[in-house]
């Protein structure tokens, strides 16, 4: 048995929107990508003022914006939003780490912080979870679980099983087990993983994704009917067993 995560929408049933600010291009393809891969609908802007002017245009239902743009920074961006009564769930982006540009980011408004480099994954899970406790985004099931035969993996507590054993993995290793569970049976290559599970700016070797598919392995398999495999010279599956 397979499942993916459940799909979220709107109460009405219709995409959810989300719009995405950053004055990098790059970064800004790359995260809508990713989010169009959930179903969602996404518009971009490149600055600070075209921020205001796309949120107020497309209505969108959670606002990923960059702390640092060339004219009106994501802090006035925010600030200008609730003043003007607009309370869109704001998932920061920044290159800043340290503590108190966090703590002035949330205490600003904010809602959540992902520091660069990150994650695509990480991302997509901080605005599901986001957008939920909004109340703005439902799914067509309740269980944030996801199941491939007697592997299950909890998309909130992040706890993961098989048969009944609970399997401790790095965040690394967690991320990778749910991309690969997010496409049962279907075929990823190691550019689309390192894409979707190391910083989007990452500059590694294929051979990273080997080796942590070798950790996985161990961890999952080990004793059990494997359920991820080797597509030789395409990339790697998770399917249950014939």
């Amino acid at each position: 048995m397979t499942s993916a995560a459940p799909a979220l929408h709107r109460p009405d049933g219709t995409a959810l929107r989300i719009a995405v600010v950053d004055d990098e291009q790059m970064l800004t393809d790359l995260l809508s990508m990713a989010l169009r891969m959930e179903g969602w609908e996404v518009k971009t802007a490149a600055s600070g003022y075209e921020a205001l002017q796309l949120v107020r245009d497309f209505e969108p239902d959670a606002l990923v914006l960059d702390i640092m743009m060339p004219d009106l920074d994501g802090m006035a961006v925010l600030h200008r939003l609730r003043q003007s009564g607009d309370d869109v769930p704001v998932l920061f982006l920044t290159a800043k780490d340290a503590v108190a540009d966090r703590v002035a980011g949330l205490t600003a408004g904010g809602d959540d912080y992902v520091t660069k480099p990150f994650s695509l994954e990480e991302v997509v899970a901080r605005l599901r979870g986001l957008m939920r406790r909004a109340g703005s985004a439902f799914a067509d099931e309740a269980e944030p679980i996801l199941r491939v035969a007697d592997l299950s993996l909890n998309e909130d507590s992040h706890e993961v099983e098989r048969a009944g054993t609970q399997i401790e993995l790095t965040a690394t290793e967690f991320e990778l087990l749910r991309f690969l569970m997010r496409n049962p049976r279907r075929v990823v290559s190691k550019a689309q993983i390192l894409d979707r599970v190391w910083n989007y700016d990452f500059g590694g070797r294929s051979s990273v994704v080997e080796l942590y598919i070798s950790y996985l392995r161990k961890k999952i398999d080990a004793g059990h009917p494997p359920l991820i495999h080797t597509v030789r010279g395409v990339g790697y599956m998770i399917k249950a067993p014939q």
